[in-house]
């Protein structure tokens, strides 16, 4: 074994001694791999396509036991570290270059308590992995829309599903945490823990340390669920989001419904005569008995004549699996986000106008009623901000052939600054691009919230070992 050559929390470079790296080798229960390893490119990679990061070491750690040795061997030498868990990492957090990456894929245990309705699951898990463990019983929380999502980056900037309307955001249903700090110590968040630190990490992202385990609130949903996916002609979207928008301000919480403007696939699988027509798309699921699903969202298949309906009954698994071959690994990701006062006729009109009219036919615009479950948790419950707006927009630039990147990032970008002056300010910070945004972008994300999470920051991690994140610095400014 040779000497290291590594980037430290500085930016330069620090060289790692032999001895030390085998030191770190032996220790790991799980495995060490370096550039030369066997294994080591299919461990860098995330989903997005676009993230082309090499770490100099990859600790794959086995157990909560792996991650305090990683934390504390890189906090001794002042190294740049990332934490991969479901490896989803649409950002590209998950992956540095030249620091130490910390990877809990292999960390899937889940354990469902059925009688306290409750759920632990490990670092690495993700919602197809709960799911599956919790639907045994007719029990879920709420997770993403992508099955392979993992569990900790979703829970970690909020998480939107398809039960936000009648039980709020992922974050809100976590129940405690087990947490390894910058110290190398773990910690459980909870409250029959830190609170405060409970508190931080719903929503505040990934600032406060590695977390190893998640408990969460488990509620009845399914095994079977009414779903609604039903396509309208492009050229009517306008007036289809509007009667979406009319539907939505009396809707029942059981209905979390979204519309995407995109186009249909150019694939087999769809019919002849609607593939890669642009279209709308209003998708939605309800959290409760099928039969009133289908009287509940009848309305929401016929706000114009349909080019294309799926809708139906489906097991929720199925339900939270139905966009996964849209969002394939390995395609290019750039997405961005915005919220919204509430859907006005203005952003209806700039984004049908401009939604047609990405580089890639992959690409779409989702527009997200966030829902009344979601606005009835405050500020002393949860770190995720903006819980006054009423709608979430999504900026989804997806394309395949990484060659294509500058147009489409360009395209995105172009589109998120022009809907800027019609929002509220910050963004979700599950979708932020790729890039840093600015300290004032950040700030306005946590409106109520964000001083407080500063001052959690200086007290958890004061030299901002963990910065690869929506990063809140412990000065502040």
């Amino acid at each position: 074994m040779t000497d290291v050559e590594m980037m430290s929390l500085s930016g330069e470079p620090v060289t790692v001694r032999a001895g030390a790296v085998g030191d770190l080798r032996t220790a790991l229960r799980g495995e060490l791999l370096l550039p030369a390893s066997a294994g080591y490119d299919a461990a860098r990679a995330v989903w997005n396509g676009l993230i082309d990061r090499r770490p100099a070491l990859i600790a794959r750690c086995s157990g909560p036991a792996d991650v305090m040795i990683a934390v504390r061997f890189a906090r001794e030498r002042d190294l740049l570290v990332s934490v991969r868990g479901g490896a989803h990492s649409v950002a590209g957090n998950a992956v540095c270059d030249g620091g130490l990456m910390i990877d809990l894929s292999g960390m899937r245990g889940v354990r469902v308590d059925p009688v306290s309705r409750t759920a632990r699951a490990q670092g690495g898990v993700t919602w197809g992995d709960l799911d599956h463990e919790t639907q045994i019983y007719g029990l879920a929380t709420p997770g993403g829309v992508v099955s392979d999502t993992g569990i900790a980056g979703l829970t970690l900037g909020g998480g939107a599903g398809w039960l936000r309307g009648k039980f709020g955001l992922s974050c809100d249903n976590l129940r405690s945490a087990d947490v390894v700090t910058a110290e190398a110590r773990m910690v459980v968040a909870g409250p029959e823990g830190d609170s405060d630190l409970l508190w931080a990490l719903r929503g505040g992202g990934g600032n406060w340390g590695v977390v190893t385990s998640f408990e969460y609130d488990l509620h009845p949903v399914g095994p079977m669920v009414t779903v609604v996916f039903t396509n309208y002609a492009g050229e009517r979207a306008g007036q289809v989001l509007r009667d979406f928008r009319s539907f939505m301000r009396s809707a029942p919480d059981e209905i979390s419904a979204l519309g995407s403007l995109w186009r249909i696939p150019d694939e087999e699988s769809y019919p002849e005569g609607v593939r890669g027509r642009p279209a709308v798309l209003i998708a939605a699921c309800y959290a409760g008995p099928v039969d009133e699903g289908e009287r509940a969202m009848a309305p929401l298949r016929a706000l114009d004549r349909p080019i294309l309906d799926t809708s139906g009954v489906m097991p929720f698994v199925e339900a939270q699996r139905a966009f996964d071959a849209d969002y394939p690994w390995g395609w290019c990701y750039y997405w961005k986000s915005h919220y919204l006062d509430d859907l006005s006729d203005e952003v209806i009109d700039l984004a049908v106008g401009r939604a047609y009219t990405s580089p890639s036919p992959h690409t779409n615009i989702d527009i997200w009623p966030l829902g009344q479950a979601v606005q009835r948790y405050g500020v002393d419950h949860a770190a995720f901000g903006r819980r006054d707006a009423r709608y979430a927009v999504s900026i989804e630039a997806n394309w395949e052939d990484r060659a294509d990147s500058d147009r489409n990032i360009a395209w995105a970008r172009a589109f998120w600054e022009a809907l800027r002056p019609l929002a509220q300010g910050g963004m979700y910070p599950n979708f932020p691009g790729i890039t840093p945004e600015s300290l004032s972008v950040v700030r306005a994300s946590y409106p109520g919230t964000f001083e407080r999470l500063v001052a959690m920051k200086r007290t958890y991690d004061p030299d901002n070992f963990f910065r690869m994140n929506l990063n809140i610095p412990p000065h502040g400014a």
